[in-house]
């Protein structure tokens, strides 16, 4: 499925395919083959540029063509209110528009629409650029957020009760982290070949930066430094977390053992005890009318013994 539209005056116009206008912007999400010949044909864009973005395990990177160029940047995916994940979005300016190619709908491209188009332009490719992923950059920031809030609420109930269900949570956030890193550092290298590429000549027809681009691009690399320090920070709180918790159910565990053991030697005393005396020889006692109090007097008497030597050796 795609959308064709371009920035006026009154807002958005949508254009049809057969009919593109100069300034156009294409948002593409899950096309299917037909959709990607129709729209190759009708925009001259390259097949391998429009499918790059729909391969999942796709890097992140810049390729420049004589008449386009494909910036290829991972974007943060919710897939539940429980796991984040990233997605590829491809992004290929040429000299009349510029195209938006991702696997899925996401809240990056459906920022921009009719209810904001007046903080955008079509016509403007190369700020239309650096918006996208100032979005990008700014949707990072506030997932990790959510993850930092969420990881909070989950040390507190771990702190309560350790639960499966818990640090299962708690291993999806710490896996969601592990992909928004290896995508902002993928992502921060495509800034820094965008820093060389806006004064390269062969792509200045292309991506012409003027001097309020210059402010937002600075913005956007702002943005992703903050956020992979973000990351990498929790990431390592989060693993930390993960090894204290773990040390945490080892010792409980360890002492669940250690009472348990100790519960079976006080049990084991008495059994020990009335064995002897159950035996078939002549035992002390045996022809005593108190014998069998005896024999329990003793027994209780060692369990004692034994429990207090226990509670001393902090078995208990």
């Amino acid at each position: 499925m795609y959308k064709i539209v371009k920035s006026t005056d009154q807002g958005l116009d949508e254009l049809e395919l057969d009919r593109l206008e100069k300034g156009y912007w294409l948002d593409v999400v899950a096309p299917s083959e037909e959709e990607l010949q129709e729209i190759a044909d009708a925009t001259h864009i390259q097949m391998d540029f429009l499918s790059a973005a729909l391969d999942e395990e796709e890097k992140s990177r810049i390729e420049v063509e004589d008449d386009q160029i494909l910036i290829l940047v991972d974007i943060p995916f919710l897939r539940s209110n429980k796991d984040y994940d990233t997605l590829p979005l491809g992004i290929v300016i040429t000299a009349d528009g510029i195209a938006t190619i991702c696997l899925e709908p996401n809240g990056v491209t459906a920022d921009f629409g009719t209810h904001n188009s007046r903080m955008f332009s079509t016509f403007k490719k190369t700020r239309f650029l650096f918006q996208i992923l100032y979005k990008s950059a700014t949707l990072y920031l506030k997932y990790i957020r959510i993850i930092i809030r969420r990881t909070d609420e989950l040390e507190i109930h771990l702190r309560q009760s350790m639960e499966n269900n818990e640090l299962f949570n708690l291993l999806d956030l710490q896996k969601s982290l592990t992909y928004f890193s290896t995508s902002l550092r993928s992502n921060s290298i495509v800034m820094e070949r965008l820093l060389r590429l806006r004064s390269a000549t062969a792509s200045q027809h292309l991506i012409k930066v003027y001097e309020e681009d210059e402010d937002l691009l600075e913005d956007v690399i702002i943005e992703y430094k903050q956020a992979v320090e973000m990351v990498e920070m929790y990431s390592h709180i989060l693993n930390s977390m993960m090894e204290v918790f773990a040390s945490i159910i080892s010792n409980n565990l360890n002492l669940v053992m250690k009472f348990l053991a100790s519960v079976t030697i006080l049990l084991a005393i008495p059994t020990l005890i009335s064995g002897l005396w159950g035996m078939n020889v002549a035992v002390p006692f045996a022809d005593s009318p108190y014998g069998f109090a005896f024999v329990v007097a003793i027994a209780f008497t060692v369990a004692i013994g034994s429990a207090w030597l226990l509670w001393k050796r902090r078995m208990f």
